[in-house]
C-alpha cells in the first residue's frame, strides 16, 4: 500500500474540475492525469512508490494515495519499468473505479504475471487491454493513438497521442528522440508534448551495487531535437524531478530550444500542477 502526506486534495481537485477543453495534472516522475470536458479521466504512468533505496531514491512527494481515486476511465502504461507499471500505485485505481488498464505486451506481463495483480486485487479480465503500435482507442471525447517511440532501456515501449476536440497531448513515456517523431509531428498537430528529461549520473548497479554511469532520459539537446521533430506547440519536461543523482534543471531547456521553430512554449511544472488546453 502506498500512502501520501498530502491527503486527498489532488484526487478531489481532479474529480471536481470542470475543464473547458483538456486539463492535465503532473503527478511527478512521468505520471499524468488528463480530464476532458465530458469528465473522461485518463491516468498515464501514475507511480506512487518511493523507488528502491539506495539504488533509486524518490526526490518528490507522493501526491496522493491510489485508494483515494474514485473516478477514472483508464490507466495507461507506456512500458514495463517499475515506475510505470506498479501494482501498489495502479491496481487500487482499477479496483476502485473499474477503469481499463491499457498497456503493451511486456507491461501487461509485468502486471499480470510478475506482479500478480489479479491475485492481489479484485480485478476483471475485461479491465485489461493489451495494445501495440497502430491501435486506435476511444475513451469518451478522447481518441487515443498507440505509436512507436524509442526507449532503448525498455523491452517494448509505446507512446500515446491523445486527441480531443480542444487539442492534442502526446506522452511517449521515457522515449529518446525517435525516427517516428518527424512523421508524428506531421500527422498530428500536437498542442502539448511531454518529454522525459534528466541528467546522467552514477547509480548503483542492480546486481553488484557498484556505481555505474547511467542515462535513462534525454538530455537538453535530445529534448530539443525531439520537440523540434514533433513540432510541439508546448513542451512539458517530465521526470527531471524524480531520482536522486539523475535530476535536471528544466529551465536550461529555454536556451537549448531557443533557436528552433518548435516548441513555441516551454511549460515547467511541479508535482500537483495543472495545465490546460482550450479551443
Amino acid at each position: 500500500m502506498t500512502t501520501s502526506d498530502w491527503g486527498d486534495w489532488l484526487p478531489r481537485a481532479v474529480e471536481n474540475a470542470d475543464p473547458d477543453g483538456v486539463a492535465v495534472w503532473y503527478l511527478g516522475c512521468n505520471g499524468f492525469v488528463l480530464k476532458g470536458t465530458d469528465g473522461t479521466t485518463l491516468f498515464v504512468d501514475p507511480y506512487l512508490g518511493t523507488g528502491d533505496p539506495p539504488r533509486t531514491i524518490r526526490m518528490v512527494p507522493v501526491p496522493f494515495s491510489p485508494e483515494d481515486v474514485t473516478e477514472a476511465d483508464a490507466v495507461f502504461a507506456t512500458h514495463e519499468h517499475s515506475d510505470h507499471v506498479h501494482g501498489e500505485s495502479q491496481a487500487p485505481i482499477l479496483e476502485n473505479t473499474g477503469a481499463t488498464f491499457v498497456a503493451p505486451d511486456a507491461s501487461m506481463r509485468a502486471a499480470r504475471d510478475e506482479q500478480s495483480w489479479e491475485d492481489r486485487w479484485e480485478l476483471e479480465e475485461a479491465q485489461f487491454s493489451e495494445v501495440s503500435e497502430g491501435v486506435v482507442l476511444e475513451f469518451g471525447e478522447f481518441t487515443v493513438h498507440v505509436v512507436e517511440v524509442n526507449d532503448p532501456d525498455a523491452e517494448h515501449p509505446i507512446g500515446y497521442v491523445f486527441e480531443h476536440p480542444a487539442g492534442t497531448v502526446f506522452h511517449p513515456g521515457d522515449s529518446r528522440p525517435a525516427d517516428s517523431f518527424a512523421s508524428l509531428g506531421t500527422a498530428f498537430d500536437i498542442d502539448l508534448g511531454i518529454l522525459a528529461f534528466g541528467s546522467a549520473g552514477m547509480i548503483p548497479d542492480k546486481e553488484t551495487g557498484e556505481p555505474r554511469y547511467t542515462q535513462w532520459y534525454s538530455d537538453e539537446n535530445q529534448v530539443a531535437e525531439a520537440a523540434s521533430a514533433l513540432k510541439l506547440d508546448r513542451l512539458l519536461p517530465s521526470h527531471w524531478d524524480m531520482w536522486k543523482g539523475l535530476t535536471g534543471d528544466p529551465t536550461a531547456l529555454h536556451e537549448h530550444t531557443a533557436s528552433f521553430d518548435y516548441p513555441r512554449q516551454l511549460d515547467i511544472v511541479e508535482t500537483g500542477d495543472r495545465v490546460d488546453i482550450s479551443t
